[in-house]
C-alpha cells in the first residue's frame, strides 16, 4: 500500500485544514501525521498513525536542525511515497528532508506569506525561505488565485508550479457544520450574556497585529461610543496582542467585549454573529470568511490578496483599504445600521460559498491529484 505523510507544526492546523483530506486518503492509502505532541489528542478520530516531533513555531537554529535531521531519518525509515506539508517553517523542513531522503512526491501548500507586509532584510530572508520550499518541492499548492498571482509576481513561484484546487481554499467548507442555526444562536448569546436583539461583530483568529487586532479594537471603540447595542466577540489565542490591551483601547466600552480563548466548534460563534470582521494585513485566503459566509454572515475585511477571493465586495461583504481604521469603522457601521443589507449579503455569501467552495469537491480534487501522483 502506498504511504502518505502529512506534516504540520501544530496538530490544530491538521485538524482545521487537513482532516477531510486525511479521512478520504485513509480509505486508499496508509496515512501518517507528523506534528508537535501538544494537543495531539485532537487528531484521535483520524485513521492515521501519529508521530510526535517537537517542531517549534519560533526560530531556533539548533532545535530546527535537530528536527530536520530527525525528519530525514523518519522519511528514510518509513519510505513515504508522498509528503504533504502546510505552514511555512514546517514546509521548509519537510521539503528539504523529503529531498534529502529521496521522497518522490513532495507537496507543500502555501496559505499566506509571513513576509508579505515586512520590510528590509526580514522580508528578504523570509521570502528566500519560501523560494527554498518551492525549489525542494515537486508540486506547490496555493490556496487562492490571487495569492498565486502575488507569488508569481514576486518571483517566488514559476507559473508552471502553482496549483489552486477549485476556486481556492485549502479544504473548503462543510455545509453540515457551518450553517444558520437559530437555536445555537440563542444558546451562545445566552452563554455570553448577549441580548438576542444586539448586533454581534465576530472575529475568529489569533490576537495579533498582523490580523489587524489593534485596528479592530480602535474601530469598535469608536462604534461603541455611538451605538449602544453592539457587542464584539473575539475568538482566538493571544499572540502578541493581549486581551487586556484590547480592553484598554475600548476603555469605557470594554464591558461589551466577549472573549473565547479557544474553541473546537467555531460554527457555534458563526451562528451567533451578525457581522464577521477580518481586518488582516496578510492572508492567504481567509478560510474563516467562507465559514462565516456558509452561516449566512457577511464579512467586513481588508482588501488584500487572498481575501479578495473569499469576499465579493459589495455583494457578500465589504472590503476596505488595509490599515484604514476610519474606513473599517464606516464599513462596520454600514452593516450595523442596515439590517436588510446585512441579510441580503449574508444570503448571497452562503449561496456563493456553497457553490464555489464545497468541502467534498475540494477533497475529491485533492484525492484525485494524490491518486495521479501515486499511480
Amino acid at each position: 500500500m502506498k504511504k502518505i505523510c502529512f506534516v504540520a507544526t501544530v496538530p490544530t492546523a491538521v485538524h482545521s485544514f487537513m482532516k477531510g483530506h486525511i479521512r478520504a486518503s485513509a480509505k486508499k492509502w496508509a496515512i501518517t501525521i507528523i506534528s508537535h505532541p501538544d494537543s495531539a489528542e485532537i487528531l484521535g478520530g483520524l485513521d492515521a498513525k501519529f508521530i510526535p516531533l517537537s517542531i517549534e513555531r519560533k526560530p531556533s537554529p539548533w532545535r530546527d536542525l535537530l528536527v530536520l535531521v530527525r525528519m530525514v531519518i523518519l522519511f528514510r525509515r518509513q519510505r513515504f511515497d508522498l509528503v504533504h506539508s502546510i505552514m511555512p517553517k514546517t514546509g521548509l523542513s519537510a521539503m528539504l528532508a523529503g529531498f534529502l531522503a529521496g521522497v518522490p512526491n513532495r507537496l507543500h501548500t502555501f496559505t499566506g506569506q509571513v513576509w508579505a507586509n515586512k520590510l528590509g532584510w526580514k522580508r528578504g530572508a523570509l521570502k528566500l525561505f519560501d523560494k527554498l520550499i518551492v525549489s525542494f518541492a515537486t508540486q506547490i499548492f496555493v490556496d487562492s488565485p490571487s495569492q498565486r498571482d502575488f507569488l508569481v509576481a514576486e518571483g517566488v513561484l514559476p507559473k508552471s508550479k502553482g496549483i489552486v484546487i477549485g476556486h481556492g481554499s485549502i479544504c473548503g467548507v462543510d455545509a453540515q457544520q457551518f450553517h444558520p442555526d437559530t437555536q445555537v444562536r440563542e444558546a451562545v448569546r445566552s452563554e455570553l450574556n448577549i441580548g438576542q436583539e444586539q448586533t454581534v461583530i465576530l472575529f475568529v483568529g489569533r490576537l495579533n497585529r498582523d490580523k489587524g487586532m489593534l485596528d479592530l479594537a480602535a474601530a469598535f471603540a469608536e462604534i461603541a461610543s455611538h451605538k449602544v447595542n453592539v457587542v464584539l466577540i473575539l475568538v482566538g489565542a493571544e499572540d502578541g496582542v493581549p486581551f487586556a490591551v484590547v480592553q484598554g483601547i475600548c476603555g469605557a466600552h470594554r464591558e461589551r467585549l466577549r472573549r473565547v480563548s479557544f474553541t473546537a466548534n467555531p460554527e457555534r460563534y458563526m451562528a451567533a454573529a451578525d457581522i464577521f470582521c477580518l481586518p488582516s494585513y496578510r492572508e492567504g485566503f481567509g478560510q474563516v470568511i467562507i465559514e462565516a459566509a456558509a452561516s449566512s454572515v457577511p464579512t467586513v475585511a481588508s482588501r488584500i490578496y487572498g481575501i479578495t477571493d473569499a469576499v465579493e465586495d459589495g455583494k457578500t461583504g465589504l472590503l476596505f483599504p488595509v490599515g484604514d481604521v476610519a474606513a473599517l469603522t464606516q464599513a462596520l457601521l454600514k452593516l450595523i445600521v442596515d439590517r436588510d443589507l446585512r441579510r441580503e449579503m449574508g444570503e448571497a455569501a452562503r449561496v456563493r460559498t456553497l457553490t464555489l467552495f464545497p468541502r467534498q469537491k475540494i477533497t475529491d480534487e485533492m484525492g484525485a491529484f494524490y491518486g495521479k501522483l501515486l499511480g
